[in-house]
């Protein structure tokens, strides 16, 4: 029992039972919501994410044609996380709780936002349990924006700052891919503190082949503004210029093999069914799952 909890729509394949132990033959993830978006500064409803793209999740087979499986991991929807909403530093403090309880029961989470500041509250559980050492973590970020920001409107807290947040947790590495919108100081701060940024117009293939060298773990954060609006226009902050659905397809299949130990795909501002970006998000996660 996890608390700070509540049990809207479950994820599709996801288990009904409340049994979390783990399996001896199966890898087992718990999909958590955070409908979250206090310091979303443009477009407003990434509060309505989890359930969307919950939703969204039932479109899709257990098989995956391209890569010729079938679904075959436990996974349990852990319901939403209690936010408070307008309140960064109560929904974090919640959101560790939750996750940390996940982690020391040996699942690796799924989450489900709301905006990208609350990537910073998932990982920052990381960093405070023993299941994990932050410098041994590699972050793997996709996004439109580098989110370097220290301050943001006077915000140290925000969905424009939260990847320089995650630095000072001082992981391992920050490898960013997508990247196509960040100030000038954003763009020294990377290269003065030796973070790998791939823009949106560089090779695809180029970002498989980087994504195939990094060693460790991997905790990979998935702002879905990654896409180009035409895939993806409901997101706090679309942005020309994106990725389309095939490519962000190949780079989640390039993590087969990894040890990837958390995962997260944020900013779905949907507020309908049958949303663009919300079905693109579901299916991100879904890609993720089939290769376990």
């Amino acid at each position: 029992m996890y608390l700070h909890t509540e049990n809207p729509l479950k994820f599709a394949f996801s288990q009904a039972e409340p049994d979390y132990s783990p399996s001896n033959d199966k890898p087992l993830f718990g999909i958590l919501g955070v409908p979250f978006d206090s310091t979303t500064t443009y477009q407003p409803g990434a509060r309505y994410g989890p359930l969307f793209v919950r939703e969204a999740s039932y479109n899709f087979e257990r098989h995956n044609l391209f890569l010729d499986k079938t679904l075959n991991v436990t996974v349990q929807d852990i319901g939403n996380l209690e936010s408070v909403p307008g309140n960064f530093q109560k929904t974090c403090t919640n959101l560790e709780s939750v996750v940390s309880s996940i982690l020391e029961d040996n699942i690796t989470p799924i989450t489900i936002g709301g905006e990208h500041s609350i990537t910073y509250g998932v990982l920052k559980s990381y960093d405070t349990t023993v299941t994990h050492n932050m410098q041994d973590i590699t972050i793997l970020h996709l996004d439109a924006h580098m989110d370097l920001r220290d301050d943001y409107m006077g915000e140290k807290y925000s969905h424009a700052t939260v990847m320089r947040r995650i630095h000072d947790l001082e992981p391992r590495n920050i490898i960013q891919m997508g990247i196509r919108s960040a100030s000038e100081e954003e763009r020294d701060f990377a290269r003065d503190n030796g973070i790998d940024y791939h823009t949106a117009q560089d090779n695809i293939s180029g970002m498989e082949k980087t994504i195939n060298q990094i060693k460790g773990p991997i905790y990979v954060t998935v702002d879905i503004d990654v896409l180009d609006p035409a895939y993806a226009p409901t997101v706090g902050t679309p942005t020309p210029g994106g990725l389309n659905p095939r490519d962000l397809e190949k780079l989640i299949f390039a993590l087969e093999g990894k040890k990837v130990i958390g995962f997260d795909v944020v900013e779905v501002s949907s507020n309908s069914i049958g949303d663009t970006t919300s079905i693109n998000a579901a299916k991100t996660i879904l890609d993720f799952l089939f290769l376990q």
